[in-house]
């Protein structure tokens, strides 16, 4: 039998190996040309967001959580800490997840920085220092989530306008994941909505709104 060895009455099949680095017999592969590096060499940088306007595809402005990581925290971590992983990483609000890696909440800077801490010190009669994340985050059950089947064909405005109505800087988008359970797949900031607008958006009534951001637009 082609590709066997016999032994007996057990016929043993040879099962080709792989080759390692160790068996040093590699000859489908070849070495990389390399240059030396001399004189000025610049490290290349992301290439920012591009510019968008209020008729673009709401995916323009969606953080996709499907191609970048998400920026996370957990629950027992200190409001302090956050703030720190935040400014590190030029973001304005965390993802907060527990023990077992399931979405808890939400702590955004303006959680942060706005009354939240004060009124949690005067309540609790804590230090600024001992508040945790999960004292101020936005807990699971006040959040809502845009399935992303609506964003397929939504527009940056329909964003705004989305955003504006909750009164909140931050949503999230959701999909079903291969085992069919909810998973949050994305992200709209309004703040990096302005970024990529190159305006920034008044938190008042959404007409008066969308008036005063397709005038600062045709400048």
């Amino acid at each position: 039998m082609q590709g066997c060895l016999k032994f007996g009455l057990f016929n043993f099949k040879h099962i080709p190996r792989s080759p390692t680095l160790e068996d040093n017999t590699m000859p489908d592969y070849h070495v990389l040309p390399a240059q030396r590096l001399t004189g000025a060499v610049r490290v290349t940088r992301p290439v920012p967001p591009k510019s968008v306007t209020l008729t673009s595809p709401a995916l323009d402005v969606m953080t996709d959580l499907r191609h970048i990581h998400a920026a996370v925290i957990e629950l027992h971590m200190t409001m302090e800490s956050a703030n720190t992983y935040m400014i590190q990483r030029g973001i304005r609000s965390l993802l907060v997840l527990d023990q077992d890696q399931a979405l808890n909440g939400l702590i955004t800077a303006t959680d942060i920085l706005g009354e939240k801490p004060l009124r949690f010190i005067q309540e609790r009669r804590m230090k600024h220092n001992e508040i945790l994340v999960s004292d101020i985050m936005t807990p699971l059950d006040r959040l809502e989530a845009i399935p992303i089947e609506e964003i397929h064909h939504a527009r940056v405005g329909d964003v705004i306008a989305s955003l504006l109505d909750t009164g909140r800087q931050h949503t999230l988008v959701m999909e079903n994941d291969a085992d069919g359970k909810p998973a949050v797949c994305g992200i709209f900031s309004l703040t990096q909505i302005e970024k990529q607008l190159g305006t920034s958006i008044p938190s008042t009534e959404v007409a008066k709104t969308f008036t005063e951001i397709e005038t600062t637009l045709m400048h």
